[in-house]
């Protein structure tokens, strides 16, 4: 294992960027997975990872430890960075300091919207983001666009609240979602809590795409107006609506429950 102590070290000025910039991570075509639950996602989901990147402090962690001994056996670059350096890169207070620097996952753009997927327009908060995927993956569903407008998915903070979702989930981003649903041979179900069909008086032991749109404004006229059916959740309390990861969740449940019942 090499151990870098400059601050001016190109790799740890790469990390740095990777790190703190978006524009940094599209360009580089990677971006960083930090703690060491979405570092043992990856190695069971995908596989090993370029670099390997650990604190000092953390090397007497046993499964830090068991990690690192993995990577190098498969000849893996293992860097180690002494605590303030390595607390520069990472995002992710009181954790144990390990981090992976991966290649960002690219999924194949579908010629038609054809299996179960989730929608997302103009989705603006990495936490409901991430809340969405993680979701979506323990539903079953497998595929996930998102519109230009929409957080990067791949990003550190969406990563974290996605919990290891990404890598069971494709997600392709910076989609037109017009043309997608034009595309559609399924049905494409908007939410809006001023739609008279329930999502419980819907078909939904069949493939559905599900389509969420903005926190504050929803989604947008274009899609609604594109969308097969207007749903929403019924709810007794004296709130108007419901956080768009709450809601995407009860959609999703509701589509296991009707899979499971039928």
């Amino acid at each position: 294992m090499k151990t870098i102590t400059s601050r001016d070290n190109p790799l740890y000025k790469e990390l740095k960027l990777l790190a703190t910039s978006s524009q940094a991570r599209r360009k580089a075509g990677r971006t960083l997975l930090d703690g060491t639950h979405l570092c043992q996602s990856y190695l069971e989901c995908i596989g090993m990872p370029p670099i390997c990147i650990v604190s000092e402090n953390s090397l007497t962690h046993a499964e830090v430890a068991e990690i690192v001994e993995r990577c190098e056996a498969a000849r893996v670059t293992c860097i180690s960075l002494p605590e303030p350096m390595y607390q520069a890169v990472s995002q992710v207070e009181h954790g144990i300091g390990l981090l992976f620097v991966i290649e960002t996952p690219q999924a194949a753009m579908p010629e038609k919207l054809s299996g179960s997927a989730v929608l997302l327009d103009n989705l603006q908060d990495p936490g409901n983001l991430g809340s969405i995927l993680r979701s979506a993956a323990a539903a079953g569903i497998e595929s996930v666009f998102c519109s230009k407008g929409t957080a990067l998915a791949w990003s550190p903070k969406v990563l974290r609240a996605g919990m290891g979702a990404h890598f069971l989930l494709r997600i392709n981003e910076n989609v037109d979602l017009a043309s997608l649903v034009r595309s559609a041979t399924i049905p494409v179900l908007a939410t809006s809590s001023h739609a008279e069909q329930r999502i419980y008086d819907v078909n939904l032991a069949r493939p559905v795409a599900w389509l969420f749109g903005h926190e504050g404004q929803g989604v947008s006229d274009e899609l609604l107006g594109l969308a097969t059916s207007r749903v929403s959740i019924p709810h007794l309390g004296q709130v108007e609506s419901l956080n768009v990861a709450a809601s995407a969740a009860v959609c999703f449940f509701e589509q296991v429950r009707q899979r499971v019942v039928g």
